[in-house]
């Protein structure tokens, strides 16, 4: 389980480069997609895809919404196995931090202001998740055997 919970947690690491690279790639395809003369109105969003990076929003969408939820789950459930010193606490933590980003996420579209905690927030789950990884290279914490002195 020990394996498992280290797979896990570099998976949810490279699901956040994987976000972060998605986002990157939509945003300068829109923004070479406008600077070559195209406009961004509803008539386009409602039509078939116009720029190459537009599959980056599908991408960043599904994968922020499914894959790296189910993830963060998938680790909280094997850290009650894992029996690693602070490993439900660190899966805890990141559940509850993918929870809300996919929260900030949504609401981001409402109040965009948001969209600087989403991108902070990515940042502190990348680091979370990595030291979740390495949790698994600490040395197993050893139960002494108790002695009872005879009385």
């Amino acid at each position: 389980m020990r394996t498992t919970y280290r797979v896990l947690a570099w998976i949810l690491a490279v699901e956040v480069v994987v976000q972060a690279a998605a986002i990157a790639w939509a945003l300068f395809g829109l923004t070479t997609w406008i600077e070559s003369g195209g406009v961004l109105d509803a008539a386009a969003i409602q039509a078939e895809p116009q720029f190459d990076g537009v599959v980056g929003f599908m991408v960043h969408g599904m994968n922020g919404t499914i894959i790296v939820p189910a993830v963060a789950l998938l680790l909280l459930i094997v850290s009650f196995f894992a029996k690693l010193t602070r490993g439900v606490a660190f899966a805890a933590a990141l559940f509850l931090m993918v929870v809300a980003q996919v929260l900030l996420g949504m609401f981001a579209h409402a109040i965009p202001s948001l969209g600087m905690l989403h991108g902070a927030l990515a940042l502190a789950i990348l680091v979370t998740a990595v030291m979740s990884a390495r949790l698994t290279s600490a040395p197993r914490a050893v139960e002494q055997p108790t002695t009872t002195a005879a009385v």
